[in-house]
């Protein structure tokens, strides 16, 4: 059943989360565990988890002894290519000691725009969360091309929420919620909920960002907020430190509405 507001998070059949690079990889990758923790205790409860995680990238920049994060389409894919292994592999390590297996889905744009590939994706990823396994998504950097990449893992997120009609998404940020203009500036205000049919013409979530680790910002996630809550799936979007408050069904972060 949709979740309606932040409380439906704690009972809710079926939450797709998702992290960004500068929340799980390089001096952050501590988070891994944590992050894991939150998603296992809701787990346990019998929630059907669904994790779309950024990072492979970042995490391969270290092994293939590189200063930045590449620009090239090639050295990208290439760090994806070692990047992932990595990562797969510490969010299982993360969750052995609570007896959940990790399932690896990899995406592209493609994939979700054919109706034959598009179905093959929802059908193993029923399966997997049939069998209680836990599906680890994220694009498929070793074969995308600029043209049909994602651009963001928070669309990506929307995306699956959409494809397995996840009951709630959760967009996980380096802030606590959404602010109504950078929350630098003076003045700015945090957002606690927004309407399905909300204005935001007078709101300032600033331009994507790229960091040293990967792609993003709050307007990408307001963006993919939007279309999921369009769909009729609710969205929280909060730090990734809160996350298991937040799959708790605690207020925090800034909640966005499902249509009906």
């Amino acid at each position: 059943m949709t979740a309606r507001s932040r409380a439906d998070l704690a009972t809710a059949a079926r939450i797709v989360v998702k992290v960004g690079s500068s929340s799980i990889s390089g001096e952050a990758s501590w988070r891994i565990p944590v992050l894991v923790e939150a998603l296992a205790a809701a787990h346990g409860r019998g929630t059907e988890v669904v994790l779309v995680s950024s990072g492979a990238i970042a995490s391969g920049i270290p092994f293939l002894r590189l200063d930045a994060r590449p620009t090239d389409l090639a050295t990208q894919q290439a760090a994806a290519a070692v990047g992932q292994n990595i990562l797969v592999y510490r969010y299982q390590e993360a969750l052995r000691p609570f007896d959940i297996v990790a399932g690896q889905v990899l995406l592209t744009t493609g994939d979700l725009e054919n109706p034959t590939s598009r179905s093959n994706a929802r059908r193993a990823m029923e399966r997997l969360l049939g069998l209680r396994v836990l599906p680890i998504v994220n694009e498929n950097d070793t074969v995308a091309t600029q043209e049909i990449r994602f651009g963001d893992n928070d669309r990506l997120g929307a995306l699956v929420a959409q494809l397995v009609e996840a009951d709630a998404l959760v967009l996980l940020s380096d802030i606590e919620s959404l602010y109504t203009r950078p929350p630098s500036d003076p003045g700015a205000e945090p957002i606690d909920v927004i309407a399905a049919d909300a204005d935001l013409s007078g709101l300032e979530f600033g331009a994507t960002v790229v960091n040293s680790v990967g792609t993003g910002g709050a307007a990408t996630k307001v963006s993919a907020a939007r279309l999921a809550a369009a769909s009729g799936i609710g969205v929280l979007v909060t730090s990734a430190d809160l996350v298991d408050r937040a799959l708790s069904g605690a207020e925090v972060g800034t909640w966005f509405e499902p249509a009906v």
